[in-house]
């Protein structure tokens, strides 16, 4: 694209408010849960399908909901997205029993895996210039990591003063409004688009390696590490994706081509973000129990909890990111800034039953995410390093599937690991607690005990993050105008941000 679109700035308001659209949709539907299930009368055991249910079809069809951008064009992928992930709130929202909710869950998965791949690449096509390309991409980033915490200010809301359902149909007017703005205003520009016959095998084995690959930690995390579906899973996943490895080594046309994973910068972003965002899930369960179970805050106040993470993340994402990003090397942001977000979650295993909000877990919370803001957003550009313009959706959607996988990875694994140290404290102390006031201290200690335990564990998983960018990621600082021109030269990259995972 030779000239610069004069509409770009309009286009991002539209493609930034359907990302805030998919973003929200993660928290506001964990707060709505309780509720929905006693109207629905969804049993326990079906409860957690609810949240699964979406997570399988999106981290399942990403690469192919990428894949498709890139042979249907994204701005009409964009839309199309859209309007079906409307269609599937309103149903969600107006579900009367199980199987309706559930099925509206799936679908509102389907066109997630449609949109997002394809709202990311749109940005890189259409914002060509280095600088304005970070100030783009830092309020779009900023958006995707902190739109997940006003998820749960927004939840809070409306679960408590109209119901649950408006956590569903909120989706509808964000939807239609981007889907408008976007078709008047977005022009995607010709010549990117890849028009390569469809990989069939490559969409079938990655699909079901993927959702094998998700079912299984998150079964892990109800039925056990060591559950023979749960290893089967695993077992499953792991062949089914060497097969998939396979297959696009010898197609033609592959769905993904290697060239996008085998580059060192763009697989040192691929693991490191997938690694931070294992440590990030497990904070926003942790935090958000411990705020409700232990200090007795309602949805809304925990909400307003965490408002000083994402002043943080966007404090990060635009103010030190985005400026630095075009004048400093990738690692010497990404390392430093997995480090502070290291510290904030260090401090965070000092917690107890009676920490003070503001003495410990405000500051915690500000280095949490001004580390994630400052990292995320060079990260982010590394995405699609070096990609052509014809790989851009299915590269973009590599960035959510790491992701994807790394949410339901750090929910299992850091649930897992919180529910063992809470069994082990209640069971060393167990035999003191002789008053039913002694025994509510010990459940309400040995939860913490659980929390800070799984906390420990990110705060090494985030630790490796920093490692693995420091070590692998290697290109100098982001200038010139590669996505223009689709060069493949180190230095010169598409800028890319990731949708945070559910």
């Amino acid at each position: 694209m030779s000239e610069t679109d004069p509409r770009r700035w309009k286009a991002l308001i539209f493609i930034a408010l359907a990302q805030l659209m998919v973003v929200l949709d993660a928290t506001i539907v964990n707060i709505a849960l309780p509720s929905a299930q006693q109207d629905l009368g969804i049993s326990d055991g079906n409860r957690q399908w609810v949240i699964t249910a979406y997570a399988l079809a999106f981290g399942g069809l990403l690469l192919f909901g990428g894949r498709i951008a890139d042979i249907w064009g994204r701005k009409r992928t964009f839309v199309t997205g859209l309007i079906g992930f409307a269609a599937a709130s309103a149903l969600g929202g107006a579900a009367t029993g199980e199987a309706m909710m559930l099925g509206a869950r799936a679908l509102q998965g389907v066109f997630g895996a449609l949109l997002a791949p394809a709202a990311l690449s749109l940005l890189a096509v259409m914002f060509t210039d280095a600088k304005e390309r970070a100030k783009a991409f830092g309020i779009y980033g900023a958006i995707a990591g902190g739109g997940g915490a006003v998820g749960l200010i927004l939840g809070g809301f409306l679960t408590e003063y109209l119901n649950w359902r408006w956590t569903f149909f909120v989706n509808i007017p964000f939807a239609v409004i981007a889907a408008l703005g976007a078709y008047f205003v977005i022009r995607e520009p010709a010549g990117a688009r890849n028009r390569s016959p469809l990989d069939i095998p490559g969409v079938v084995l990655s699909t079901l390696g993927l959702v094998a690959l998700v079912y299984g930690f998150t079964r892990a995390e109800s039925a056990g590490w060591s559950d023979a579906l749960t290893i089967g899973m695993f077992v499953g996943s792991a062949v089914l994706l060497a097969a998939f490895v396979l297959t696009e080594a010898k197609v033609k046309s592959p769905l993904l081509p290697l060239r996008v994973l085998t580059e060192r910068n763009r697989g040192g972003v691929y693991l490191s973000l997938g690694l931070a965002i294992i440590a990030m899930f497990g904070l926003f369960l942790f935090l958000t129990y411990y705020l409700q179970i232990v200090k007795g805050f309602s949805p809304v106040k925990t909400g307003f909890a965490f408002l000083p993470m994402i002043v943080g993340m966007i404090a990060g994402s635009t103010q030190i990111g985005a400026r630095l990003m075009t004048r400093v090397a990738p690692r010497l942001l990404m390392g430093p800034g997995f480090v502070v977000a290291a510290i904030g979650m260090l401090l965070l295993t000092q917690l107890e039953i009676g920490t003070s909000y503001a003495g410990l877990i405000l500051p915690a919370q500000l280095l949490l995410g001004l580390g994630m803001g400052t990292a995320f957003m060079p990260a982010m550009s590394l995405a699609t390093h070096g990609v052509e313009p014809r790989d851009s959706g299915v590269a973009s959607a590599m960035v959510n599937t790491s992701q994807q996988v790394g949410g339901a990875i750090g929910t299992a694994l850091l649930n897992t690991i919180a529910a063992s140290a809470t069994t082990a404290y209640i069971a060393d102390h167990a035999a003191g607690a002789t008053t039913p006031a002694a025994q509510k201290l010990v459940q309400a200690q040995a939860m913490v005990e659980g929390y800070t335990s799984a906390i420990w564990w990110a705060v090494g998983i985030l630790a490796a993050a920093a490692a693995i960018a420091f070590a692998l990621i290697n290109t100098g600082a982001q200038s010139g105008s590669s996505a223009a021109s689709g060069e493949t030269d180190g230095a010169e990259d598409e800028i890319r941000i990731p949708v945070v995972a559910h």
